[in-house]
């Protein structure tokens, strides 16, 4: 008996909430400022256990440490760009706890354009082989396109110099706002360049002004769909199934989309192999059932637009227009546990100022 209660005594406790994970990081608090104070085997000593710890919470967190002075530690928490798990790390360091000589932030912040140096292999970059031009598009007149050029680009370095100009705007911008101020962007080298070159650090500049535009544009627009018009397309496939979609067609007329700037696709795989590609009777009222789950927790007045759901080839896609995405990645996270084990569930989320993913709903398109 006494062996038994040894054995309970000592059973290590998983972290499943922001609150186990804070308990555990503040018993543990003053060996981590030590060691990342001395810097002195920082990967074995603070992020390993880190890392164990914040993977028994959820995937996707990311870190940095270091000194912010000779008594303050700060711990970086990051998405590392993955739109979906941003609202995580924005709640993980909301609900930290005050521990004197530790600072925590939520996402890279921005840097100093001066303080911004990237060196990856062969390459470097910085604020003096840097530059950029906006690509202006009349019919979409509010999306920001961004055409970055660094001076040694050709195709054989390509990848290297693309993901080091990501790592540089990253660090500039600050991860919040580059992944969610640029819609597009695009690397060359300066013989390809259309347009008059601009120091890369004036493009802070740039995109505050943009988005001031943008929201003074758009801030208080809502759409009503009690009276829109939903079509019903279908088409047989080459390999004989079916596709069926049901679309708001008045929603995707409207002019006011890039309001809705965020594009959420659920997609919920179907199982069995129907020779027609549609679900049966149970497996339909199923899949009905995580749509009206979503419209009620994604409420249009709050800025969300059930826009289309597309059926075929054993699967259905149910997308969304979205004002935000913190909540949306929260919706669909849920239900893809819930639903586990009925259904293979996966979701994105992205900037699609003008649903150009719904083009493929338009009849004439």
């Amino acid at each position: 008996m006494s062996i038994l209660k040894y054995i309970f005594k000592t059973k290590k406790h998983s972290i499943t909430n922001y609150a186990d994970f804070w308990r555990w990081f503040k018993n543990n608090e003053k060996a981590f400022f030590k060691t990342v104070k001395s810097g002195e085997n920082i990967e074995r000593d603070f992020f390993d256990k880190l890392s164990s710890k914040l993977s028994e919470l959820r995937d996707g967190f990311y870190y940095l440490a270091g000194m912010i002075d000779e008594d303050t530690a700060e711990l970086v928490l990051t998405a590392d760009g993955a739109i979906e798990n941003i609202v995580y790390v924005e709640e993980l360091v909301d609900a930290a706890p005050h521990i004197p000589g530790w600072k925590f932030t939520a996402l890279k912040p921005a840097m100093d354009i001066k303080d911004v140096g990237i060196k990856m292999g062969d390459y470097v970059f910085h604020d003096e082989n840097l530059s950029f031009y906006a690509n202006e598009h009349p019919n979409l007149p509010d999306e920001i396109d961004i055409t970055v050029v660094y001076p040694d680009f050709d195709e054989d370095n390509k990848s290297s110099v693309i993901n080091g100009v990501y790592v540089f705007l990253d660090n500039f911008l600050g991860e919040l706002n580059f992944v969610t101020t640029i819609d597009n962007l695009t690397v060359i080298g300066p013989t390809d360049a259309t347009s008059e070159l601009v120091p890369i650090a004036k493009l802070k500049d740039f995109l505050i002004w943009r988005q001031k535009e943008f929201a003074e544009k758009y801030e208080v627009l809502r759409y009503d769909s009690k009276n829109d018009v939903y079509s019903t397309l279908s088409a047989e496939l080459e390999n004989g199934r079916s596709l069926t979609a049901v679309v708001n067609a008045t929603l995707l007329e409207w002019d006011g989309k890039a309001s809705h700037p965020w594009m959420l696709n659920v997609e919920i795989q179907i199982p069995g192999e129907e020779s027609s590609g549609k679900p049966d009777d149970s497996v339909f009222h199923l899949l009905e059932q995580i749509e009206e789950e979503m419209m009620e927790e994604l409420k249009e007045a709050d800025g969300y637009l059930n826009a289309a759901r597309r059926t075929s080839e054993n699967s259905r896609n149910i997308y969304f227009v979205c004002q935000d995405f913190r909540k949306p990645s929260k919706v669909a996270d849920h239900l893809k546990r819930k639903y586990s084990d009925k259904f293979g569930i996966s979701f994105s989320i992205y900037k699609d100022k003008y649903w150009q993913t719904l083009d493929q709903f338009r009849v004439n398109y």
